[in-house]
């Protein structure tokens, strides 16, 4: 009997003979011949006026349509961490229907040894691929890489988030239409703060007016070397959305497995937790258990 259970497939790198990643599922390219961190730094590092919007205090929050082979995310992260004041901290969360698994990143990334120490950390924490959420922490929990392994509007339409800026960077249009759809766009536009950024390569018609239909004002720029022109643009509507809490003050009520894991992640975000616990130590009930 079928449950709704979508087993991950994994995609199967190829290599053009100029060495451009390729998937032959879609007929389509990762990124651009001309260059993969090139294209990232200008489209989505630019094209959301990073790195001067993250050194505003506070959390910021990137959600990626395609996380592909992370080189986006490696770009971010080695940008981030070469700009971002010390306390700042950085959410990046991307949804990925067929992820690589960890061989053939680490095929892919050795092609780019700049990125070499942070891409290392990646593989380091690179997930078994299960269907669902998969969260990564580094840089001492200061930033953060939440995977959304499945089909982009499931997996989005799950997501509690409040998005500084958004990476559109599914396989072209014409190529893979599930990641340019309606719902996709109503997801986005429920997931942005007032004012967030978007950018993308394509400057396909239905991306445009999907977009705008979604509440996001859209203007074409500069595209990246090939490509005459790229999308970039924010949201103009309007969302109630969490907002900075100041008081960081919890109670957790016991110590077993969830309760500790719950104190220490907000303690990590600068919290003040007080944890209640009958026992005199940590997991002595179901989480003291053997096994499970």
């Amino acid at each position: 009997m079928s449950h709704g259970y979508k087993p991950i497939v994994p995609a199967s790198p190829a290599f053009r003979p100029d060495g451009t990643l390729y998937s032959e599922q879609f007929d389509d390219v990762y990124a651009s011949a001309h260059g993969s961190l090139e294209q990232a730094r200008h489209v989505f590092l630019n094209g959301n006026n990073l790195p001067e919007r993250w050194r505003s205090p506070g959390p910021f929050v990137i959600i990626e349509t395609g996380f592909g082979a992370g080189l986006n995310f490696l770009a971010t992260w080695q940008l981030w961490k070469q700009t971002a004041p010390a306390d700042a901290r950085l959410d990046f969360i991307s949804v990925e229907k067929h992820p690589f698994s960890l061989a053939d990143l680490q095929r892919i990334h050795a092609a780019f040894p700049e990125l070499a120490p942070l891409a290392r950390q990646l593989h380091e924490n690179w997930p078994t691929l299960l269907p669902g959420f998969h969260r990564l922490h580094f840089e001492g929990g200061r930033l953060n890489l939440t995977l959304l392994l499945g089909e982009a509007a499931e997996s989005l339409a799950q997501l509690e988030a409040s998005a500084d800026a958004f990476f559109l960077d599914g396989f072209a249009p014409a190529r893979n239409p599930a990641m340019w759809t309606k719902p996709v766009f109503r997801e986005l536009a429920r997931l942005a703060k007032p004012g967030a950024t978007f950018a993308t390569y394509t400057v396909a018609s239905s991306v445009r007016e999907g977009l705008g239909a979604a509440g996001f004002a859209v203007e074409k720029r500069q595209g990246f070397i090939g490509k005459r022109e790229m999308l970039a643009g924010r949201y103009a509507g309007s969302r109630a959305y969490a907002k900075n809490i100041h008081d960081k003050r919890a109670i957790v009520v016991g110590a077993g497995l969830a309760g500790s894991t719950c104190a220490q992640r907000l303690n990590q975000r600068g919290w003040a937790v007080q944890v209640i616990e009958g026992h005199t130590a940590p997991a002595q009930e179901a989480s003291g258990n053997p096994a499970g």
